[in-house]
């Protein structure tokens, strides 16, 4: 069932144009991949999907309902969250309590996600499966500025989890980790698809990456240029040419 549907997303920044008419469709409990070389318009393109960005032109649909520049705490609710590339967690609360302000932002909403009655036992107690289901719960009462890059980027993903949505969008969870770390990241993402979310994620570490989607969608100059399974757009010229250049392109044929 389609969860997802893109149509013409179209964003300019002073005359640059980032994104160019961009459609795509996302399916349930599936992971699509977003790749590009840098620039492409991945990171645009989650914005204007999540609600950190308008489009100037084209509609967004989620789950059958137009989301079409709505904001983030809004998108939230309906269902949709994201993590971003460089974590931000608050460095001075424990991991259980970022998760439990994030569990606050779903219930209450803004500030009074972080005033409210938000050490009571059963929002700690959600705060720590959520930490379990990401393998944190022995890191739950260590302050996050003690975390690692690996354990930052799984705790950034209980925070999104907290959300309870049905989209995540995963920006980059595999950068700067170490190969242990991204082993480990790539088995939390694969069991989210497991248990029934939809994720689109946005790597560079392609190879990884390719193992875990069913299906990509590849960007260039902000353009489509392919989409499809990861075996069929791995051997496409236009994305070969993206990615390593017309030279390369000559030398696979």
């Amino acid at each position: 069932m389609r969860i997802l549907e893109v149509v013409g997303l179209t964003k300019r920044f002073a005359g640059l144009t980032a994104l160019d008419a961009v459609s795509f469709t996302a399916e349930e409990g599936q992971i699509l991949g977003l790749f590009g070389p840098n620039g492409a318009g991945k990171t645009t393109c989650f914005h204007c999907l999540s609600g950190f960005a308008r489009p100037d032109a084209g509609r967004v649909i989620f789950d059958g309902r137009e989301i079409t520049g709505q904001t983030p705490d809004r998108l939230a609710r309906a269902g949709l969250a994201r993590t971003f590339q460089i974590v931000k967690p608050f460095r001075d609360l424990t991991a259980a309590e970022n998760v439990i302000v994030a569990l606050g932002h779903r219930h209450y909403g803004g500030f009074t996600a972080l005033v409210g009655s938000w050490r009571g036992s059963g929002t700690r107690r959600r705060a720590l499966e959520l930490l379990e289901r990401v393998g944190l719960t022995a890191e739950a009462d260590r302050k996050a500025g003690l975390l690692t890059l690996g354990m930052l980027k799984r705790l950034e993903v209980a925070r999104a989890l907290a959300l309870e949505p049905r989209l995540i969008l995963l920006d980059e969870p595999l950068g700067g980790l170490s190969h242990e770390e991204m082993s480990a990241t790539a088995d939390l993402i694969a069991d989210l698809r497991a248990q029934g979310l939809t994720v689109i994620l946005v790597e560079h570490q392609m190879r990884i990456a390719m193992s875990l989607v069913d299906r990509v969608v590849v960007l260039d100059h902000g353009a489509l240029i392919a989409s499809g399974p990861p075996e069929r757009v791995r051997a496409d010229p236009r994305v070969i040419e993206a990615y390593l250049g017309e030279d390369a392109v000559a030398r696979s044929h």
